[in-house]
């Protein structure tokens, strides 16, 4: 890290959102960790009212009341505590923002997070010397059409995925990338992911892991009823749909497993690359292999690495 990036600015002009899932009282103790020490370094914090009111909080802490994309206006940075699911929530407003989000990992497997627990002292003390660097995690656009008209449009960080509704009917569906038709078959559903998106529910279905700086879009099955039903891995700027056939029992269609949509028989989504990325701010230069290992807790024993 350059030493330049260390020199820090007047107190007044630095500000950090905090986003926390205070419902478990691990959440709340870390939380208060965390303004405690960006306070005592003389930064601003800002955090919902909802989540404020379960924190004993100075009344120099500012507090808003929606999560907005502009209640980071001014901010230079969202620390998130929580597990992936608190942390896509932060992605929602970062990504609208352009602020980068910093990830303490909360919850269980925690691949969006940059730190754990045991971090924070770390964590804040990053913050405060501005010791991060900031990468661009692909996202997801999709359109919903029905009838040839778009009826809904959204993203994702994760996946996108077009699912049955009723537990005893399969959802028919025909698979197109590029404009041109794949196959088509009885199914639970259809993944659509980014490589971030990989080691979450595309995972769980029996897609590939793809290592985050890999440029590419993923299409996976959910239990397909076909010979012909592997995952596959396009270019980042193909454009993956999934028609479900008029015959079909209505679908709906989960972004990143926090936005939903009902699917009529004979709607149409479109999934491409997403025009605006969400900005992660990273404290080290830990390779992906070795977060892949110790999140899901690998067998490596006995290695011995490349002869020398």
């Amino acid at each position: 890290m350059p030493e330049a990036a260390r020199v820090l600015e007047p107190a007044a002009e630095r500000t950090v959102f905090l986003l926390a899932h205070t419902g478990r009282p691990a959440a709340i103790r870390s939380a208060e960790l965390v303004v405690e020490g960006l306070l005592k370094s003389g930064l601003g914090v800002r955090l919902l009212e909802s989540e404020a009111v379960d924190l004993p909080l100075p009344s120099s802490v500012e507090t808003v009341v929606e999560a907005t994309p502009d209640v980071l206006d001014g901010c230079e940075l969202l620390i998130v505590l929580g597990g992936d699911g608190t942390l896509l929530r932060g992605a929602d407003i970062a990504r609208a923002s352009g602020v980068p989000m910093l990830g303490v990992n909360l919850g269980r497997v925690g691949f969006l997070a940059e730190a754990e627990r045991d971090d924070l002292d770390k964590v804040v003390d990053r913050v405060v010397t501005r010791s991060y660097e900031v990468e661009e995690r692909m996202t997801l656009d999709v359109l919903v059409h029905n009838n040839g008209d778009v009826v809904h449009e959204d993203w994702a960080l994760n996946e996108a995925a077009v699912q049955k509704v009723s537990p005893e009917r399969m959802l028919e569906v025909v698979l197109e990338i590029d404009g041109r038709p794949v196959t088509g078959f009885g199914c639970d559903g259809i993944v659509c992911a980014t490589p971030t998106g990989s080691t979450a529910y595309a995972f769980s279905a029996g897609g590939p892991v793809v290592w985050p700086e890999v440029e590419a879009l993923l299409m996976v099955p959910i239990s397909a009823h076909a010979l012909f039903a592997k995952p596959l891995v396009t270019s980042p700027t193909s454009v993956l749909a999934v028609e479900v056939q008029p015959h079909t029992p209505n679908g709906v269609l989960w972004c990143d497993g926090r936005r939903t949509v009902e699917l009529p028989s004979g709607a149409r989504v479109e999934v491409r690359r997403g025009a605006v990325p969400v900005r992660l701010a990273r404290l080290h230069h830990a390779s992906f292999t070795d977060r892949l290992v110790a999140k899901f807790a690998l067998p490596v024993s006995g290695w011995r690495g490349a002869p020398h």
